[in-house]
């Protein structure tokens, strides 16, 4: 396991440097930072100041390389909106769009995994067609739409919840579930599928022979094995997910990194958006690692080479 955790390090730079690459180009193609920087009224001294300040004339491989050299010092440049660096801008935003992002997460694995085997252990029963039903009805939800919906239910209608902002723990009800239908729906139908795959297998069979209840085995034969899938599913949707946060932000005005990267892209803040541009990236590259170490503990037959 050692060897492929080093080998996945050793790859992350590259995945970096593939994303610094790509938010180089995109802020060539965009326009001319300098029309960012400078309002009309500007003077062709000022604009030739700030294109030797910001090596704009330099050709294009010799400005990427500066670009890469200040991504490595975590320098992404002064925020137009904030007057200050554009790291800690995206820094301090984070950590509320990782207290979503986990409790989003936390939803979605829990009532899924759990619907799911419901919905597999009741086969063809009302409670599978009501459950699969409703998952295959949440994967057709837009999240703006649902967000809307909820809050026009339970904040406004009924009054039970903020319609946004935070403060207490009740503002990050409404934008988790909302966030959380990303994933949920699909979790269901995966367990469930997972589920009704082991739970006719040989060695299940012989399980309940030996007169093990249905609880037992579930818990020592059938989830062991089923999980596995999921786990897999659920590295793969790291990135989707944090792209769904950026909606969810947005419509409960939740201040985190994708409410963040909305306003400075109206604002046209060019440095706030690669800096997040780049912590997103890294988050990615790194949970995506952690859930493969993940699946390898929770199944001794996988191997990491």
């Amino acid at each position: 396991m050692l060897a492929f955790v080093a080998r996945r390090l050793l790859f992350a730079p590259l995945s970096l440097f593939l994303v610094s690459f790509a938010t180089f180009v995109i802020l060539r193609v965009t326009g001319d930072p300098v029309d960012i920087y400078l309002d009309i009224n500007r003077t062709p001294e000022q604009v030739e100041m700030l294109r030797h300040r910001l090596h704009l004339d330099q050709s294009l491989p010799v400005q990427f390389a500066i670009f890469l050299g200040d991504v490595v010092r975590g320098d992404f440049g002064t925020s137009l909106q904030f007057a200050g660096p554009a790291l800690p801008v995206v820094l301090e935003r984070l950590g509320k769009t990782v207290q979503l992002l986990c409790v989003a997460l936390s939803l979605a694995v829990v009532v899924g995994i759990l619907a799911g085997i419901a919905s597999a252990v009741w086969k063809d029963r009302a409670a599978d067609f009501v459950l699969s039903s409703l998952a295959v009805a949440g994967q057709s939800i837009p999240s703006f739409w649902l967000g809307i919906l909820l809050i026009e239910l339970f904040a406004l209608r009924l009054g039970w919840l903020p319609t946004s902002g935070t403060g207490s723990w009740r503002h990050l009800i409404l934008p988790a579930v909302t966030l959380s239908m990303f994933l949920l729906p699909n979790f269901v139908l995966l367990t469930r599928t997972s589920v009704l795959e082991f739970i006719s297998e040989q060695f299940v069979v012989t399980a309940k022979s030996k007169g093990l209840s249905q609880r037992q085995v579930l818990c020592k034969h059938v989830l062991p094995n089923a999980i596995n899938p999921v786990v897999s599913f659920l590295g793969l949707q790291i990135g989707r997910l944090m792209g769904g946060s950026i909606i969810t932000e947005s419509i409960f005005a939740w201040p985190g990194v994708g409410r963040l990267v909305i306003g400075s892209i109206f604002q046209r803040d060019v440095p706030v958006v690669a800096a997040a541009v780049f912590i997103v990236s890294l988050a990615i590259i790194v949970s995506n690692l952690l859930v493969d170490i993940a699946n390898s503990l929770i199944d001794p037959r996988i191997r990491l080479e």
